[in-house]
């Protein structure tokens, strides 16, 4: 079976996302965002767009985006699949670091298995304003009102907060629901 990819924008929790992933006995590698996606193409089941301090150092993050393979965007990856396809980014009210009560508006999918609300970590220096069509809404909060999407026809999912650090509730489902989209795929 082919690895799932975390893709380095120089975010640092970008080790903690690959960690997890091993720490749940998946099979995981971490890539430059620099590398040319016809190296990408059929060398993974799946792509993970980790998080990192600027959109402007995404590299080819947005061309991974339509290899054909589902995609998981933390934080910075989730603006990069925001602005890919037609939505838009701005500046946060909150910024930095710190806890969120999220509620989960479609518990399906990358969100399986959770309850209504949870308390995760997040930043939210910069944060999606406008959802781009086709996407669906899938968590906001009382700090950002869209804190996660999909478009599920897709397979393409973007989280604002990082399921990888321990201050986030039950984080590792999110990879493990990951990983059984990335399985469904048939890859």
């Amino acid at each position: 079976m082919l690895p799932i990819f975390v893709v380095n924008n120089y975010g640092q929790f970008n080790h903690l996302i690959l960690r997890m992933f091993r720490d749940l006995g998946i099979d995981a590698r971490m890539v430059p965002n620099t590398l040319p996606p016809k190296e990408v193409a059929g060398s993974c089941r799946g792509i993970v767009l980790g998080g990192g301090p600027d959109i402007g150092k995404c590299g080819n993050s947005p061309l991974f985006l339509h290899l054909g393979v589902p995609v998981l965007g933390i934080c910075l990856g989730l603006h990069i699949i925001a602005r890919e396809f037609g939505g838009s980014v701005a500046p946060g009210r909150m910024g930095g670091y710190g806890p969120v009560e999220v509620e989960l508006v479609e518990r399906s999918g990358i969100l399986e298995g959770y309850p209504e609300r949870i308390l995760v970590w997040a930043s939210h220096a910069d944060e999606v304003t406008v959802v781009p069509p086709g996407f669906h809404l899938l968590a906001r909060s009382g700090v950002c009102a869209h804190e996660a999407i999909a478009y599920p026809e897709k397979k393409i999912f973007g989280l604002q907060w990082h399921p990888e650090v321990s201050h986030t509730k039950d984080g590792q489902r999110v990879y493990k629901n990951f990983d059984a989209i990335c399985r469904e795929y048939g890859i």
